[in-house]
């Protein structure tokens, strides 16, 4: 059986259990690789190719390829850039409308490919350059600002805390795990808030201790992160302050730098 395929939508849901009704845990976007791990009439379980994230799917907003274009890195390197406008043609003429940071496997000469459909990419691509990380870093973060929160979201009309940073990085040309706690995990410490840089990771945590918030340094007083909607606050050693609530809404555990 070939388990490998890619999402033929602009954004599909992966669900926690088979049910249109079960929790959004996270989000495909077009062109992402997925393997299915399980199959019913309708349902699918899959592992992500991006981050390895398990979750169920409908099995429609599939479409099959083969294991050699599954495992073709070098096909998957063109996003869609930071604009609204991303707009593909199918074959049949109908569009689609793509967020930034989506995948355009196999595109050449105007048009990207799934399997053996084919669709006519508006827009001109990008091809992430973590080398320009600290320039560019930034400007990215900062196009998503007011990003309704959306838990499981990864787009521009809705995003959560680790789906933001790992959006903002995958655009930066660095593949960073999907939730907060997972990618607590990766990446070097840094000692102090104050030695933080452009572009580090920092996370918070609960009163139990566990890490259920991240969000993006673009100084060491100042952090950019889905909260409500993608905002810009004040950072210190106890952690984020919001000046519209008056106190403190996220206490600091860690920060970790990538690049």
């Amino acid at each position: 059986m070939n388990n490998y395929h890619v999402c033929r939508l602009a954004v599909a849901p992966i669900r926690k259990e088979p049910s249109d009704r079960s929790e959004i845990v996270s989000q495909l976007l077009f062109g992402d690789r997925v393997e299915v791990l399980e199959k019913t009439e309708k349902w699918c379980l899959i592992k992500t190719h991006h981050d390895n994230y398990e979750g169920w799917m409908d099995y429609k907003q599939l479409q099959k390829i083969s294991e050699l274009q599954f495992h073709d890195e070098k096909a998957y390197t063109a996003l869609t850039p930071l604009q609204l406008d991303n707009t593909l043609i199918a074959n049949n003429g109908t569009k689609y409308y793509l967020s930034p940071g989506s995948t355009l496997p196999y595109f050449e000469d105007r048009f990207c490919y799934l399997g053996d459909e084919r669709f006519e990419v508006k827009s001109t691509p990008i091809i992430a350059d973590k080398t320009k990380f600290k320039i560019e870093v930034e400007a990215i973060a900062k196009f998503f600002e007011n990003t309704p929160y959306l838990w499981g979201g990864r787009t521009l009309f809705g995003i959560d805390c680790s789906g933001f940073v790992q959006i903002v990085y995958k655009l930066n040309g660095i593949q960073i795990k999907r939730d907060a706690s997972q990618q607590a995990e990766q990446g070097e410490i840094v000692d102090f808030l104050a030695s933080a840089e452009l572009g580090d990771l920092a996370f918070f945590d609960n009163q139990d201790g566990k890490i259920t918030h991240v969000g993006l340094m673009l100084s060491n007083d100042k952090i950019i992160h889905s909260a409500g909607k993608v905002r810009i606050d004040p950072i210190d050693d106890q952690g984020i302050y919001n000046a519209e609530l008056g106190r403190y809404t996220h206490k600091l555990r860690i920060i970790k730098r990538f690049v």
